[in-house]
């Protein structure tokens, strides 16, 4: 592990700086050890210890730069060895949440609020709402 070097030009220090979050405690913890003897349950013991206390967006984003860490690692240095962050269990505990949809309201429930309101200014802002698709700011 003390032999990984990184080269090439780095573009964004903010990347760099967000990865050095990821890599250096992982490097502390592994040192000594070559990158394909690190199990997936080492992964996920480190990982949990990393993003204790962290936001979910947080440890989603930690565990993808580990990732993308260890496929580097095989795709530049180590070609046969496997990337130990891929695995089901991992993923689905780091996988982002599936966003709620929209509930949409029927064309005729949205005729009858326009049509039950009685001041002008409200009902013409509807109409703009419901028929041309604008939001509350646009219409007002």
């Amino acid at each position: 592990m003390s032999g990984l070097i990184f080269t090439g030009a780095i573009r964004k220090k903010n990347t760099l700086r967000s990865y050095e979050a990821v890599i250096e405690p992982f490097c502390q913890e592994f040192n000594e050890r070559e990158i394909g003897q690190v199990t997936p349950d080492e992964i996920l013991s480190f990982l949990n210890r990393l993003t204790d206390g962290n936001k979910p967006c947080t440890k989603r984003v930690r565990y993808s730069q580990l990732s993308c860490f260890f496929n580097f690692v095989r795709y530049n240095i180590e070609p046969e060895s496997a990337n130990p962050c891929d695995t089901p269990m991992i993923r689905k505990l780091y996988r982002q949440k599936v966003k709620s949809k929209w509930e949409i309201i029927e064309k005729d429930v949205i005729d009858e609020i326009i049509f039950r309101t009685t001041n002008l200014r409200n009902r013409l802002m509807l109409e703009l709402m419901a028929r041309g698709g604008m939001r509350v700011g646009e219409a007002s």
